[in-house]
């Protein structure tokens, strides 16, 4: 067996493990509650060029000099990316995301993010009353991990489409259709990206649209989903803030490429995002909701919010703002009036 191969079944058998990084072979890290952990471990290049050719038959791809950048997944589901050289000063340089194992739920595991169990039923009437959701945070905070969480709450009678350039959302529902953006048409060079994917998803038939991250002019497309018929819908957006986050999702959708005024963009996001979800660290390096954003309307040309949620000291607690959406989240009647005054 491969050496890193044999690290990476050592390590799966521990604990709170979240990422593993191989900067070159003497110099490997794996990142535990927050904080990154060297390893004594001595591989050498042809241990991790043997490793990278591993994984790009196991995707299906190549990784070469001609191809120095690869994303896949390893077979338990990993999230995997790769940097050859000349791109890395010490042979190559591998990034490992580990796969959540647990079947993960809002009721079972909302502490995980610093969800007292008393605000579980309104994560639920988010997703249960259909609003769209951006959920936002930075590098491996755990987005998708709170993504999973919230798609266990989908009925499964609703047709889901999710669109990822790699796989890592864990969908149940039956009528599930995954989609993977990135491979080559044959004979060409021609990628099918995630834009192309979202408009084809529009022929479908789908309930939601799931995009795992948007990074590019596919929030144009997603919107347009959002305010014609596919509520419910969610996106995750790499941002420190959720301000930030809206004024991201604004700078991506003009990399669509239309001539749009910037009043009309926001108008956009106002009619089409009904909550945006940060997430970040707490103290001990914690993931935890640091913000839940109410999206409100549009007033002149600045988007009206309003902070729901906040954490304090890593545990959520209420501002005493009632979601302008009360009644549609209630739909159930599992909120009572005074929910978020009590």
């Amino acid at each position: 067996m491969n050496p890193v191969w044999k690290m990476l079944e050592d390590l799966g058998t521990k604990k709170g493990i979240n990422e593993i990084v191989i900067n070159g072979p003497k110099n490997i890290f794996v990142e535990r509650a927050g904080e990154f952990i060297g390893l004594n471990v001595g591989l050498t290049k042809n241990d991790l060029l043997g490793f990278i050719k591993d994984i790009a038959d196991f995707n299906k791809k190549v990784c070469d000099h001609e191809n120095p950048i690869m994303d896949g997944n390893l077979p338990d589901g990993s999230r995997v990316n790769v940097v050859l050289a000349p791109f890395t000063s010490d042979g190559a340089a591998i990034t490992i995301r580990k796969y959540v194992r647990t079947n993960i739920n809002l009721v079972e595991h909302s502490q995980s993010f610093g969800i007292q169990e008393k605000w579980v039923p309104f994560f639920q009437a988010l997703v249960h009353s259909r609003r769209n959701i951006l959920v936002s945070g930075g590098t491996g905070v755990g987005k998708t991990t709170f993504m999973n969480m919230l798609l266990k709450e989908i009925s499964p009678d609703q047709r889901i489409i999710s669109i990822e350039d790699t796989l890592e959302l864990n969908i149940t529902n039956p009528n599930t259709v995954r989609l993977e953006a990135g491979s080559k048409l044959e004979g060409g060079e021609t990628k099918i990206t995630i834009r192309d994917l979202v408009k084809n998803t529009l022929r479908m038939r789908p309930d939601r649209i799931i995009i795992g991250e948007c990074r590019g002019g596919e929030v144009f497309d997603l919107l347009q989903a959002m305010n014609t018929g596919h509520e419910g819908s969610m996106t995750s957006i790499h941002s420190n803030s959720p301000v930030e986050c809206l004024s991201r999702v604004e700078t991506l959708f003009m990399m669509a490429g239309f001539d749009i005024p910037y009043h009309v963009v926001r108008r956009h996001i106002s009619q089409a995002v009904d909550f945006v979800i940060q997430l970040g660290r707490g103290p001990g390096g914690r993931r935890v909701v640091q913000q839940v954003l109410e999206i409100n309307s549009l007033e002149g040309n600045n988007i009206l919010t309003s902070s729901i949620l906040e954490s304090i000291d890593g545990e959520l607690t209420s501002t005493g703002v009632v979601p302008e959406c009360m009644s549609e989240l209630n739909t159930d009647g599992d909120l009572p009036r005074d929910f978020f005054n009590s």
